[in-house]
């Protein structure tokens, strides 16, 4: 008999983060045809967070396997001096500027990943942001075809949101791409507001 729970998250999940994070990162479809290093799209987007601080970050587990996640952190500034000063600089030599430029290795998507570890765009805003003092945790979140439209999406931001509170974080915010409508308007219902947006997409937030 299967069993889907939600967990916190533990540093022997990362194998099935990356995974995870390549298989929902087309706007929550499948991106493998997109990259030849099956790794790189979770090495920005998912295991710098779990590694940072596990304690905001939770999976959702499908028979005893993670098949989803939330991954993130109650401080953006704290996470993105973090980010540039420990985590990037060794993807940097493993993923050098002219990789990106080999055209009969890598396809555009992947040519843009590498560019962006050498020219980060913080995750996923800066930290001039003027809601940023209201709304300082940011998220990232994924879940495998298996286990949506089950409510464990709803469970999740629920999970991270109670985190937040019991450490006294006043608010969350994420960045959605314009693309991908079902997520905006999932995030508007569990109470997401627009923060700012433009031609790209919408900087939503929540109150704790």
């Amino acid at each position: 008999m299967k069993t889907t729970s939600i967990r916190n998250a533990v540093l022997s999940d990362l194998p099935y983060l990356y995974e995870i994070c390549l298989r929902t990162g087309a706007d929550g479809s499948d991106a493998r045809a997109e990259f030849s290093d099956p790794w790189l799209l979770g090495q920005y987007y998912a295991a710098p967070y779990l590694v940072y601080n596990a304690r905001f970050c939770f999976v959702v587990e499908n028979n005893h396997v993670p098949a989803g996640y939330l991954v993130g952190t109650d401080n953006t500034t704290q996470f993105n001096q973090w980010f540039e000063k420990i985590w990037l600089p060794p993807l940097r030599s493993r993923y050098p500027e002219e990789a990106g430029r080999d055209t009969k290795t890598t396809s555009a998507r992947e040519k843009s990943m590498i560019a962006q570890l050498h020219r980060p765009v913080f995750t996923p805003v800066p930290d001039t942001s003027p809601w940023i003092v209201d709304y300082p945790a940011h998220f990232h979140i994924d879940l495998l075809p298996e286990v949506q439209g089950q409510g464990f999406g709803t469970e999740l931001v629920a999970e991270f949101i109670r985190q937040l509170h019991s450490d006294e974080c006043p608010g969350t915010h994420l960045g959605v791409s314009a693309r991908n409508a079902g997520a905006i308007a999932f995030y508007r219902k569990v109470g997401f507001t627009v923060l700012s947006e433009d031609r790209h997409g919408k900087i939503m937030g929540k109150r704790c």
